[in-house]
């Protein structure tokens, strides 16, 4: 054998058998042993194996919890601030859509933090919430789906980067902004029976 053909073989051979190992790295086998343990492997199953599952695994990826470059660089100059409190769907459906996007955003709680609701009421000129404030431009008043995600691409933040939270427990999805319009909710005054 010529050595030019030999180094096809060779580059063939090794080829087959990456492809060969990429596909087994991929594949998981659950499967029940003669003791009754259930086993998970990358490696096929004995022959004496029962209840014998073939499950394909998906490519592995790294999630990060950092906003992207350009989230970074819109947050520099126009920095997002939600003032909310316990208000129900409404002001769990404004944070879920904040960090849906992967807005780095501070939270203010108007109902426990006496400056950030005069803050609030500065920037709205009103005491209910939720407010996103997008900068000191760029104010809100109340949720509404559209306007919040027009000021934010106004800002430059990017449509849909992975999730940095993740979205609460029972959260339901936002309300469509054409249907419902701006929501606002006044909080509970201070030292009330306001539930925890």
């Amino acid at each position: 054998m010529d050595p030019l053909s030999f180094r096809i073989v060779t580059g063939i051979a090794a080829l087959a058998f990456a492809v060969a190992a990429f596909g087994q790295a991929s594949q998981l086998y659950r499967y029940t042993d003669p003791d009754g343990r259930v086993v998970y492997s990358d490696r096929a199953p004995p022959a004496n194996a029962k209840n014998v599952q073939t499950k394909r695994l998906s490519d592995n990826f790294v999630e990060t919890s950092q906003p992207s470059v350009a989230a970074q660089q819109a947050a520099e100059r126009f920095p997002v601030t939600l003032f909310s409190f316990e208000c129900g769907e409404v002001c769990q459906n404004a944070e879920a859509l904040l960090n849906k996007r992967g807005v780095p955003f501070s939270m203010v709680n108007v109902q426990t933090d006496e400056q950030g609701m005069t803050r609030m009421q500065t920037l709205s000129g009103d005491d209910k919430a939720p407010v996103l404030a997008v900068g000191d431009k760029l104010i809100a008043k109340g949720y509404n789906e559209a306007r919040w995600q027009a000021m934010l691409d106004e800002a430059g933040y990017p449509k849909a980067p992975a999730s940095r939270r993740a979205t609460p427990r029972g959260a339901t999805p936002a309300p469509s902004a054409s249907a419902v319009g701006a929501q606002g909710i006044a909080p509970p005054p201070r030292g009330g029976d306001y539930p925890k």
